[in-house]
């Protein structure tokens, strides 16, 4: 672990060797070291000047390390403490865990162990206060009726900014991201910040349906236009005048059907199946999908000109592993809103929960966060989430490297084949997106397709374009 710079480390012992080894080793990792004697004078710090982590010897002159341990737990609950000793015995452990504290080390310590068990313990103390202030939080955004918050982390300001920017324009918006990344939220936050938030919001999934029956959904049709036509339909575009049509997964619309949505789009007007007069609409079309479109349009599965009409504002929702710790605000409001559907009295999660949710990769994106939540809360015991309630693939998650190493010369891989694991690592850490790992390898998206097809012809890892 490396340096937490400016926390505070409260050391107590009655051994000045040992106090001035700890203030030095623990100063030049970057942290704020005071030092005490005594239990007595530790508390009375403690109330002057709170800390992020105290550590104590267990065998003080009066107040010893136990019960220093056991005032502290009671006046600071959320506050570390590490019991240091020089006899390692289980009795003494056992003490130590009973009284609340965080860790229990044996003397002589080494500087190694000692800065990552403290570093460790401050991660858990600034958790924990994380934590508190997400409750706070999400106590008022309850009374204040904000329900559907984006995140605080600054690419998520930014995009809330942009959606106040754009959400009363009439123009097009074209929102993408990885599967699960929230871009129906977006688009739901677009609608109840602009003026047509007393309009309807009309949403379809273009992947959903097949090819007929999405153009009569779309644009209606008449009586008779086909079989099973029994009666008039108004279609999505005309349902949706006044307020707001979200298109998903636009990129999955047939070739075919493309040229009459663009149509559409210029026309502001509809012609339903088997109609003879155009309906008029003033409807905001927000459309969103996963894919890349400008590589679509290169390869010919999306039109060119559909794809300009839709992208005039442009919004791109980043993976939740990009955004810091709202995974955290989000992983609250799940907590509170299962809660309220089981009827559970869940309030919020351990800071273990916090370190695994933070550590995890989620290629399911916000998606894959609130099914892990709402399975939590289904088995959680008590006012808040455990490390056990969580699923085991977070539970237990760890990082795979790109493993080339070899003892026999001959069993050593040729560079392309290092270039194709490399890459194939890249897209796995990106769930796949084409965009994401050809920014990370510094080349541009053409490049990165091309040498996909040269990896698949040369036999080597079977890549499926998203």
């Amino acid at each position: 672990m490396g340096k937490i710079g400016g926390a505070r480390v409260l050391a107590v012992d009655d051994d000045l060797d040992i106090l001035q080894w700890l203030q030095f080793k623990l100063t030049t990792r970057g942290y704020d070291v005071a030092c005490c004697a005594t239990g007595t004078d530790a508390l009375e710090r403690l109330a002057a000047q709170p800390a992020d982590v105290v550590l104590t010897d267990l065998d003080l002159g009066g107040m010893d390390g136990i019960e220093l341990c056991s005032r502290i737990v009671a006046e600071w609950p959320e506050l570390p403490v590490i019991l240091l000793t020089a006899h390692g015995t289980v009795a003494a452990a056992v003490a130590a865990i009973r009284a609340g504290a965080f860790d229990f080390m044996v003397k002589p310590l080494a500087e190694e162990p000692l800065a990552f068990v403290v570093d460790r313990a401050v991660q858990h103390h600034r958790l924990r206060d994380e934590i508190h202030s997400l409750r706070t939080q999400a106590d008022r955004d309850r009374r204040d009726g904000d329900g559907d918050v984006l995140g605080r982390s600054p690419v998520m300001r930014r995009i809330v900014a942009f959606i106040d920017q754009v959400a009363s324009v009439g123009t097009s918006v074209l929102i993408t991201g990885e599967s699960g990344t929230g871009k129906e939220v977006a688009a739901r936050e677009l609608h109840g910040r602009g003026d047509r938030r007393r309009g309807p919001f009309v949403a379809i999934n273009c992947a959903a349906l097949p090819e007929a029956l999405l153009e009569s959904e779309l644009f209606g049709h008449a009586r008779g236009a086909f079989t099973g036509a029994q009666g008039p339909r108004r279609g999505l575009f005309a349902s949706a005048s006044g307020g707001i049509l979200f298109l998903d997964e636009v990129g999955e619309l047939p070739l075919s059907l493309q040229p009459k949505l663009l149509r559409v789009l210029q026309e502001r007007h509809v012609r339903p199946l088997g109609a003879d007069e155009e309906i008029s609409f003033d409807t905001r079309v927000i459309a969103a999908t996963n894919r890349d479109l400008e590589m679509a349009v290169e390869l010919g599965t999306f039109r060119a000109d559909l794809y300009y009409r839709l992208n005039v504002l442009p919004l791109h929702l980043p993976p939740l592993r990009a955004r810091g710790n709202d995974v955290l605000i989000l992983a609250q409001k799940f907590v509170e809103r299962f809660s309220r559907e089981m009827n559970r009295m869940v309030r919020g999660f351990s800071a273990g929960v916090a370190e695994a949710l933070l550590a995890y990769g989620w290629p399911g994106n916000v998606r894959e966060l609130q099914n892990a939540i709402e399975r939590a809360v289904a088995l959680a015991r008590g006012e808040q989430l455990a490390v056990a309630d969580l699923p085991d693939k977070i539970r237990d998650n760890r990082v795979s490297p790109v493993v080339l190493a070899a003892s026999d010369p001959a069993e050593l891989p040729s560079l392309a084949e290092v270039e194709r694991r490399y890459i194939a690592r890249v897209l796995e850490s990106v769930n796949g997106s084409k965009t994401d790992a050809a920014q990370i390898l510094g080349i541009g998206r053409k490049t990165l397709y091309r040498k996909l097809q040269e990896h698949k012809e040369a036999g080597g890892h079977r890549f499926r374009p998203s």
